[in-house]
């Protein structure tokens, strides 16, 4: 199944579908909250949520942190247009790479699945710099992204998208500024699971890299659900503890900017 054209109305629905109803999705935000945790941050602070969507990265930090002021920023007119219906204030259209925020002004900055889509010659290093700058010093960027895996995937030009290396965005975060705390893969079982599909698509010439990598969700409380959900806060807690999984198709980095 290949998404939507990034940016579109249906490709914003279908993940507020997926976040709403998928097993990965609760488990992923369980991993974020457990890395979130390793660092002590105020009852009150101002977080940034950089490419937020349809709002659901900012609804997760507001539950955890109700006293925060959350704010988000985005390209896509209809993940905005959903973010704002749904009661969120301080969003703005913008990119990543000229992030609209005064220096040192952030506590915070959350990216999830933004960097794999920015501009292959070197805008992820852009947005990061961006974000190093809006965050004071000390400040908290938690990143989620893809992973590369195997079979290897190529950089899909037209689509715009990018698979990591873990040594390739650690050297990256280092060289924007940025103390690692925790980096490392996650989401092993799901990648386990898709290595038979990536190897029938490789066979038959896919002449896109950019697909869905999760199946439409069913029933995410009946017990297979649970238990996937279940291994992802147990590779959450792994990761937490110091471990770098050796296999995984996200991958998650917790840092402090220098």
């Amino acid at each position: 199944m290949s998404l939507p054209p990034i940016f579109s109305p249906e490709y914003y629905t279908y993940w507020r579908r997926f976040e709403a109803a998928s097993w990965w999705s609760a488990g992923m935000r369980d991993v974020a909250t457990m890395l979130l945790s390793r660092v002590p941050l105020p009852d009150e602070g101002h977080a940034l949520d950089v490419g937020c969507g349809s709002g659901q990265g900012m609804f997760w930090f507001c539950e955890l942190h109700p006293r925060w002021h959350v704010a988000g920023l985005d390209l896509g007119d209809d993940g905005l247009r959903a973010a704002r219906s749904g009661g969120l204030e301080g969003i703005l259209k913008a990119t990543a790479t000229a992030l609209p925020c005064p220096a040192r002004s952030a506590d915070v900055i959350i990216t999830l699945d933004v960097l794999q889509h920015l501009p292959l010659d070197g805008g992820d290093e852009v947005a990061l710099r961006e974000m190093h700058r809006v965050l004071k010093p000390g400040g908290v960027l938690l990143i989620r992204t893809n992973a590369q895996a195997f079979p290897k995937r190529p950089d899909d030009i037209e689509a715009q998208w990018h698979r990591y290396a873990p040594d390739e965005l650690c050297a990256k975060l280092e060289r924007t500024g940025f103390e690692i705390l925790r980096l490392s893969r996650v989401n092993a079982l799901l990648g386990l699971a898709e290595i038979p599909r990536d190897l029938r698509r490789r066979s038959a010439s896919s002449h896109s890299s950019y697909e869905v990598v999760h199946s439409t969700p069913k029933a995410q409380w009946r017990w297979p659900a649970k238990i996937k959900r279940g291994w992802l806060r147990f590779e959450g807690r792994a990761v937490c503890a110091g471990v770098r999984l050796p296999f995984g198709r996200s991958l998650v980095a917790l840092c402090q900017a220098r």
